[in-house]
């Protein structure tokens, strides 16, 4: 039986240019560095997902040393995506995007934005009694930021259950 949330997995081109920014930028503890798999342990895993030959280098990131962490995986051998300018969109299947908890977000955002990280909200907003605003990293990982208007509460559960539309 599934008892719990892992991690979720980001996929950038340069494993250590995106572990330096994470740890840089956002602030998340490197918990494993950097570390290269291939052979047959990997090829059994991942062969069936991945081209020929199958070669993974990750990292592992977060803010505690729990299961709740940030997995960066490259596939440094693996053909270059079809199409890099494209993009996603939010409404795509599939993982839309990762959100982190901050105490003040326009603090949060304010030094974020300092060290050039590209927002794509105005102004953050107020929605099910958070307030939030939106980013990407460099590699177009979408993530959302929030603030807890009660801190002692899981973040789904900041609103009132009868008010879900309006912050």
């Amino acid at each position: 039986m599934i008892s719990s949330l892992a991690h979720s997995a980001i996929c950038v081109p340069d494993i250590d240019r995106a572990v330096a920014w994470y740890r840089e930028v956002l602030g998340l503890q490197v918990l494993s560095p950097p570390y290269r798999m291939e052979g047959a342990s990997i090829e059994r895993d991942m062969g069936e997902l991945v081209p020929a030959p199958v070669v993974v280098e990750a990292a592992i990131l977060g803010f505690d040393g729990g299961d709740h962490v940030v997995e960066l995986i490259s596939y440094p051998e693996a053909p270059p995506p079809e199409s890099t300018t494209a993009g996603r969109a939010i409404t795509d299947p599939g993982i839309s995007h990762l959100g982190l908890l901050c105490d003040d977000i326009d603090r949060t955002r304010a030094e974020l934005e300092a060290k050039g990280v590209r927002f794509l909200t105005s102004e953050p907003a107020k929605i099910a009694g958070l307030r939030t605003t939106w980013f990407s990293d460099p590699w177009g990982a979408l993530w959302i930021l929030l603030e807890k208007r009660f801190p002692q509460r899981a973040y789904w559960r900041q609103f009132p259950p009868a008010s879900h539309q309006d912050g």
